[in-house]
Formats: C-alpha cells, structure tokens, sequence
C-alpha cells in the first residue's frame, strides 16, 4: 500500500510538472502584443478578448483603454503600444509623424454620430444649425469635424456658433440643466438622452466622418511579421461568431461601456451588419470603406478630417495625401483573403 501511495505521488508529480512544461510552452510560443484605444463602441475587439480568440490564434493581448487620445499617442509614441484601435486618434499620430500601420477597420462610428437638440431650440435639421444657442463639440474628434461640415452644408458660419467643448458623456447633464441646447456627438450618446431631447440629423444626412481603425507600428510588425494575419483572423473570428450570437456583442457593450441592455441594443443595431465593414468591402475601391482607393474611402475620410481640424486651427497643418496613402496598407488583408479562398 506504502509503495503504490508513492507510486501515486510521484505519477502525479510527473504529470502536474509535465502539464506546467507544456502550458509554459504554449504561453511561451504567444506573441505579446499591447493594445490600446479610447473607450468607445469597439464591440469585436471586446468579444474577441471575452472569448480568448487572441490567444487561439497565437496572441498574448494586453489592452488598455484610455480615457483620451493624447495619452493613447504618447503610448504609441514610446512604443509601450503595439497596435491602436481608434477613432481619429490615427489622424493626430500621422500628424505627428508617429509611424503607423493601419490594417483595417474597426467600426465606422459615423453610424450612430448625429445632431441632437432639445425641442424648444427650433433645430429640425442640421440646415436649423444657426438657430442653437449653445452647441456641444468635443475638440480634436469626430463631434468637432461633423459641425464643421454641417456649418458648411448649410451656409452658416461657424465661427459666429456658440461652441462649448463638451464630451459626450456629459452631454445629457448639460442638456438637462440647460448649458447647451444642441449637441453633436457619437453612439452611444446619441442614443442614452434625457426627456426633451432628440437626434434631429444622422451622420447620412450632412456627410460626417467618424472611422475607427485597426493599426499597428511597423516596428513591431517587422518584429512580428505573422501578427497583421493573426489579427485579421481574430477580427474575422469575432464577427462570425457575433453574427451567429449578437448577444455576445450586446453584452459586450453594456459591460464595457455601462450601457443598459436596450441601449446597448440599440448600438449594436446601428453598427452592425450592413453597416459593419467587410473585408470584401475594404478591397473594393468603389466601397466608402475602401482602403484601397487613394483618393476615395478611408484615404479621402482622413484627409477631410485633417482638412477640417485645420481649418478650425485644431492642427496646425492638414495631412498630405501622400501621408495618408503611405500609412494605409491593405496588402496584410489582401493575403488573408487570398489564403481564405485557396484553403476553401
């Protein structure tokens, strides 16, 4: 009996340091890489982690959300950030000369951005604009480049606009104590408003632009050459199994961001499906969400954000073409889908 305990023990012993070796392996064949991004709707990104897909296809994440983009640049600047998902953050990096890899989008948030009043402003369209009192846009974002898009479709000037630089978050506070009586924002704050206020223009009326975009520096990537294709089908993983369970986005979101399960809903719905990206969709040259086109999709969006931030004096100089074109690489893409079709 004394020798079969032994026997058990040392059987048992071998077996645990054999299965701490292999796990040891596994995590030591991983590639690290550092994620980070502002705090917004990036639902793929957020199943993908929840269900370990990184992991499955040879990633070993460390995200960290960010509460804003100078803090989000300076990480990519030092390189304590590997890859970005985010919003027009990359505008500002290309500006700084910050070298990057843009791959993919993420989500196109122009989906849920919009005009929102309050009923008693006498604004039932963004052409109303000169009507508001005081308007809500948050500097250096995709809420300050739609106002000045939507003052120049409806011939007002924007710098006779009261702005006050508010962030999303609190618009429903100043709408409620009556610091502003329009607003131009993002889902979910479009969507999460207090009685008395509406969305009086989507995004697709007045031409905004607000992508939101996978990119990585190209000094990890030359590291790392394999990591752009595990990514992609990370990406490609998350959205196939959110087709087939949206809950999982859904949930996502309300966690996330805290929303309650209608808004998040309501989220979900304005950004998915016909209106999520595909890659097909970014190889097509004619797609708004080309990243193949020089002078159309994802190229023509930034250099009308830079335009605009310009403009406003946001930025000191508008991003040249040649910039733009240079830091958006569909080739990582390109391959992903080549080997997709062959292996089918």
């Amino acid at each position: 009996m004394r020798f079969q305990q032994l026997l058990g023990l040392a059987l048992g012993l071998l077996l645990s340091n054999g299965a701490a070796t292999a796990q040891d392996t596994t995590s030591k064949e991983l590639i690290p890489i550092n994620i980070g991004g502002p705090s917004a709707g990036y639902f793929m990104t957020y199943v993908a982690a929840d269900l370990g897909l990184y992991q499955k296809h040879g990633l070993e994440p460390n995200i960290r959300w960010f509460t804003s983009g100078a803090p989000l640049l300076a990480a990519l600047k030092s390189g304590s950030i590997d890859q970005i998902v985010t919003g027009l953050a990359f505008v500002f990096a290309l500006g700084q000369d910050i070298p990057l890899k843009i791959i993919s989008w993420e989500v196109d948030n122009a989906q849920g951005e919009g005009l929102i009043a309050t009923e008693g402003s006498g604004i039932s369209n963004f052409k109303d604009l000169a009507k508001a009192k005081k308007i809500a846009a948050t500097a250096g974002t995709c809420s300050q480049v739609s106002l000045k898009l939507m003052a120049k479709k409806a011939s007002v000037d924007y710098d006779k606009l009261s702005v006050v630089n508010i962030a999303p978050p609190l618009f429903a506070s100043a709408f409620a104590s009556g610091a502003i009586d329009a607003a131009v924002g993002w889902a979910p704050w479009t969507m999460n408003l207090p009685a008395g206020v509406k969305v009086v223009s989507w995004d697709s009326e007045y031409g905004g632009v607000c992508p939101s975009i996978n990119g990585l520096r190209p000094e990890y990537i030359a590291k790392y050459p394999s990591v752009p294709q595990k990514l992609l089908a990370v990406q490609a993983e998350a959205r196939e199994m959110i087709a087939k369970n949206p809950q999982l986005a859904i949930d996502a979101l309300q966690r996330q961001l805290q929303l309650s399960p209608a808004v998040a809903k309501e989220f979900y719905e304005k950004h998915c499906c016909s209106r999520l990206p595909t890659f097909e969709q970014q190889l097509d040259p004619q797609s708004p969400w080309s990243l193949v086109a020089p002078n159309g999709g994802l190229a023509a969006q930034a250099l009308l954000a830079s335009q605009m931030l310009y403009e406003l004096g946001t930025i000191p100089t508008p991003l040249k073409p040649e910039t733009v074109t240079a830091a958006i690489d569909p080739a990582p893409l390109r391959e992903f889908l080549s080997k997709h079709r062959n292996a089918e």
